[in-house]
């Protein structure tokens, strides 16, 4: 059963309460492990990857995951394993793009109207599978320079209506220096939306304090946020009361998740993805295929299968519960639906 979000919004955690659980997160493979009972597995960590992308996961996070269960799918998600060794025909390490689609200041500029501020290199968790592993953050991120670089390229295009805060995790950075960025954007005329790309709601729901919606509440703008959680097991009653708090401040909320084999690769999963969302008041968005980026070949669900799992959550959930199954490809204009509107199968695999 999927239980029920709160019917009303709880007291928020105190502004930067969240700073403090930031510092706590585990950030040992062997650690995470240990806490999980699962100290056998330690011969399949590696240490390799680990140095290359370390892990990095909120004790609350860890909590949710299951004691004892190696097949836990929030603990695949964050743990570094000897899979991501091994080098994969096609995965690459710019799997959609970015680097060409740079403008400079740490924006990205691939879709008509719209334009993405790679805000901050940082997160609160490292997801394996993240197509922005191997991002240069160190030489371009939006917030560098007090974002006046990245303002001037949005003002400097009338065709950009929409800006979207990504990352790493916008909402890594504090309260005021997001409010820097948006008193910024306020003086240009033809911006009509803010979309802002998150996974710290349901990571650290900490995050979601009052400091965070006095500013979201200010905003001039409509207010999307794109969370992005893959497993239902994600939603406990702390990320019901961030989520509910976001909702106050008439922000419209959506759920993007990867198709992630091991996860999230069953009819089941995927529906109670869905559903307990819903619950928690956000809307399925996207079902992304896996981007093919090195050291993520091992979450790969084929095209074949994927389809045949969107099939199947087309035929138990209404309509607006089921996610499109999309992926992204380098240099297209948007997202590629592997079902069309009218129902007929794009050319997959």
């Amino acid at each position: 059963m999927i239980p029920a979000a709160p019917a009303r919004p709880h007291p928020v955690p105190a502004p930067n309460a969240w700073r403090q659980a930031w510092r706590d997160a585990v950030r040992d493979p062997r650690e995470l492990l240990a806490l999980l009972g699962l100290g056998t597995l330690a011969a399949g960590i590696s240490d390799a990857a680990a140095a290359q992308f370390p892990l990095r996961v909120p004790r609350g996070f860890v909590a949710r995951m299951r004691r004892g269960d190696p097949r836990d799918p929030l603990l695949r998600q964050v743990l570094p394993v000897l899979e991501e060794d091994r080098m994969m025909p096609g995965f690459t390490l710019d799997a959609v793009g970015d680097m060409q689609a740079r403008r400079g200041g740490g924006v990205i500029h691939k879709y008509a109207g719209r334009a993405l501020l790679v805000a901050t290199g940082s997160c609160a968790v490292h997801c394996r599978y993240c197509f922005r592993r191997h991002y240069p953050y160190a030489e371009d991120t939006a917030a560098a320079a007090g974002w006046r670089d990245a303002v001037a390229v949005i003002a400097g295009d009338d065709a950009i209506h929409e800006v979207i805060l990504s990352g790493g995790d916008p909402l890594s950075l504090a309260d005021h220096k997001l409010a820097e960025l948006t008193d910024a954007l306020r003086a240009i005329p033809h911006l009509r939306r803010l979309r802002i790309h998150t996974r710290l709601p349901v990571v650290l729901p900490e995050r979601v304090d009052s400091g965070l919606l006095a500013w979201l509440r200010g905003l001039p703008w409509p207010l999307v946020v794109v969370l992005h959680a893959n497993h239902a097991n994600e939603f406990d009653h702390a990320v019901d009361t961030a989520l509910a708090a976001l909702r106050g401040t008439g922000a419209t909320l959506l759920n993007q998740a990867v198709l992630l084999r091991g996860v999230n690769d069953s009819v089941a999963a995927l529906a109670e993805l869905c559903e307990r969302g819903h619950a928690a008041g956000v809307l399925p968005y996207y079902l992304h295929q896996l981007d093919r980026v090195a050291g993520a070949a091992h979450f790969e669900v084929g095209d074949h299968d994927a389809l045949a799992l969107h099939a199947g959550l087309a035929e138990r959930l209404p309509g607006y519960l089921v996610p499109r199954l999309v992926r992204e490809i380098a240099g297209q204009p948007g997202k590629t639906p592997l079902v069309t509107p009218g129902g007929s199968i794009q050319a997959a695999e």
